[in-house]
């Protein structure tokens, strides 16, 4: 948040500009905080409820009543230029929750606003950081540089962490196999690639960005990663082009060995006290082994390794795969092929975004970077649209006696809405319609945002085949009916490895415990998504059961990264070589996530998704609000952990 008046102070006919394209509710809260006004809170000026995700930028107010809110801010926008005071700079945890509760004319709980006075500015950060988090077995602390550490990983996480340990002055090291920042960014180049979030709320807290579109194209977002990483300094303290093949843990010095291997082949060995595996949960890509893939005459590939200069024009591409990656890809290239087949397994729920292809107006850019206040209120509006306000529909209601395809009253009405949108886009195509319908509940996997998705389907070179795929042979895609499509390309749209966190890096532990082996290959799971028994200094981001239902990673990362610098923090200031979850911790609330997730739709019996692994558990998704996520990783409690100092390790059997 950015209370300082800038120096190219707006004048009258640019701000009345900028205010004509203000999102009001947003609006609102800023001329409470300049004004102290409270009318501002009340009728006629509260805004209606938003209906799905949309920015509502009218609030559904009256054109007269919006009229007045603009002119109203314009002159206290006015007086805050020429050195006024804002009234309510920093309001308090009760009159913050009422004004959320008027922002997005919804019920907000009281510990939203708790988080609300950290995330928003409103508090320091500091005033409840380490100062508040107990101590530990102690020998008193240790020289500054005794705790180091290694990130593998320059995406998005991987930054967050490195942040940290430059704020608290941890020297680290991060690792990447890929040239540059930005992970899943950097690799990820398929034709219509981008976020299916909000660009604003796509955004690290601590580094705001002018978005040119309001729903980010790769190029942008890979860019504003790699943007974020050089404005930190990362660069020198970054090795690119190296693969981290394993990772070996050394009991005797509490330290661990990270083995990387170069382009070339070359190896080389690296030290630190604490490992970062921040690899990510999209990656590796997962390739379906088909009878017959060898035979196929044609470039064939996953999307995440979409190769460079490849001429689609003129060729028939089949895309085996219907989810998120397709749904950028279909309508992308549809327009430049002779022909597109579509391999669908299982439809997807999608719906329309408004602003989903528009750019960010320069009026807005002026709101955003010279109005205080309005960005951490749109934000606010976009972290609870698309976060913690859909987890009460996730709940699936043991009464539910409607539709076997919803699972609570509220989730029957949005399959209505969704179903009735799809019908619209697919009028007088009831082939496509039959095969476009879920039959599963909304959210049970995640939704999908129209990209073109139904216009593309109805062109005329465009094939939806709802029938599972068998194999290839030299010059097309065989389907279960032995139905034979003939095809040039092949991309395999068929998602990642997301049930096998740090695939295929070796990870040796206390004892030399193998972590992919304690995990039984695809049932990973960890305390806080972060640690694990038998693992010490083994920090993991993005890690099991940590994917938010909807809206943005960054912030859950954002939280993890607070959580393992203050950590690293607190082994410094106690003297600590070692901290390592202990395994009724462990236990105890993976048992929590399990039962809290058995209730949310991810668990319905007629889902089949990434989310769950080969045994039917939920092993990506967590099941808290982002809100509980929060006060979970705020406050590091050394309870959880035996500590030990170097040489010394805790009493602790080897896990297995």
């Amino acid at each position: 948040m950015s209370t300082v008046v800038p120096q190219d102070v707006p004048t009258a006919e640019a701000l009345s500009g900028a205010l004509a394209v203000a999102n009001i509710p947003s609006l609102l809260m800023v001329l409470h905080q300049l004004t102290g006004d409270e009318r501002w809170l009340q009728d006629p000026y509260r805004p209606t409820r938003t209906r799905g995700q949309d920015d509502h930028d009218t609030g559904g107010l009256d054109p007269a009543v919006q009229q007045e809110i603009r002119d109203a801010a314009g002159v206290a926008l006015a007086a805050w230029y020429q050195g006024a005071p804002a009234a309510v700079p920093a309001p308090d945890v009760e009159h913050l929750q009422r004004m959320m509760q008027v922002c997005v004319a919804e019920d907000v709980p009281v510990e939203y606003a708790r988080m609300g006075r950290v995330v928003m500015g409103f508090e320091d950060p500091a005033d409840d950081a380490e100062a508040a988090a107990p101590a530990g077995t102690s020998s008193g602390p240790r020289d500054p540089g005794t705790v180091s550490a290694i990130i593998v990983g320059a995406g998005v996480s991987g930054i967050v962490a490195a942040k940290e340990f430059l704020d608290r002055g941890i020297p680290f090291t991060i690792l990447d196999k890929n040239a540059g920042f930005g992970g899943t960014w950097f690799e990820n180049v398929y034709p219509g690639c981008g976020v299916d979030t909000p660009s604003y709320l796509y955004s690290f807290t601590f580094a705001p960005r002018s978005w040119n579109r309001y729903f980010a194209r790769r190029p942008e977002v890979a860019e504003y990663m790699s943007s974020v990483a050089e404005g930190l300094g990362l660069r020198s303290r970054t090795v690119l082009g190296v693969e981290v093949v394993g990772a070996e843990f050394d009991g005797a010095s509490d330290t661990w060995t990270v083995t990387g291997r170069a382009v070339d082949g070359t190896e080389t060995q690296y030290q630190a006290t604490i490992l970062v595996a921040s690899t990510g949960l999209f990656s590796p890509p997962k390739v379906p082994q088909l009878p017959g893939a060898a035979e196929f005459t044609g470039p064939a590939f996953h999307s995440a390794r979409w190769p460079e200069g490849l001429d689609l024009a003129g060729k028939r591409v089949a895309v085996i795969g219907s989810g998120a990656s397709a749904m950028q890809v279909v309508p992308a290239i549809s327009t430049g092929t002779a022909e597109v087949t579509v391999f669908q397994r299982t439809p997807q729920w999608i719906i329309p975004m408004e602003k989903y292809f528009d750019d960010v107006d320069a009026e807005v850019h002026r709101l955003m970077e010279q109005v205080p206040f309005y960005h951490v209120w749109y934000r606010f509006r976009l972290v609870w649209m698309w976060n913690d306000k859909i987890h009460a529909t996730l709940r699936m209601d043991p009464q539910w006696q409607g539709s076997p395809a919803a699972a609570n009253k509220v989730n029957d009405r949005t399959r209505q809405m969704m179903t009735g949108y799809i019908e619209q886009q697919l009028a007088g195509r009831p082939d496509l319609l039959a095969k476009s319908v879920p039959e599963y509940p909304p959210f049970a996997k995640r939704i999908l945002i129209d990209n073109g998705w139904y216009r593309s389907l109805l062109r005329p070179n465009v094939t939806l085949v709802a029938e599972s795929v068998a194999g290839l042979d030299a010059d097309g895609v065989v389907t279960s009916t032995g139905d034979h499509h003939p095809a040039d390309v092949v991309v395999y749209a068929t998602g990642f490895e997301t049930d096998r966190y740090l695939h295929p890096i070796r990870v040796l532990g206390r004892g030399g415990a193998v972590l992919s082996e304690v995990w039984n290959g695809t049932d990973p799971r960890a305390y806080l998504g972060m640690t694990v028994p038998g693992f010490p200094n083994l920090f993991l981001m993005y890690g099991p059961n940590t994917n938010p239902p909807g809206g943005s990673f960054i912030y859950i990362a954002e939280c993890q990264g607070h959580y393992i610098g203050t950590m690293a923090s607190m082994m410094l200031r106690d003297g600590i070589s070692a901290v390592e979850c202990k395994p009724e911790r462990y236990e105890t609330y993976t048992e929590q996530v399990d039962v809290a997730a058995a209730g949310l739709l991810w668990s319905h019996p007629r889902v089949a998704s990434y989310y769950k692994n080969a045994f039917g558990r939920v092993v990506t998704n967590s099941p808290w609000r982002v809100v509980d996520y929060w006060h979970m990783t705020r406050h590091p409690d050394l309870a959880d952990f035996d500590c030990s100092t170097a040489g010394a390790p805790a009493n602790r059997p080897a896990a297995g």
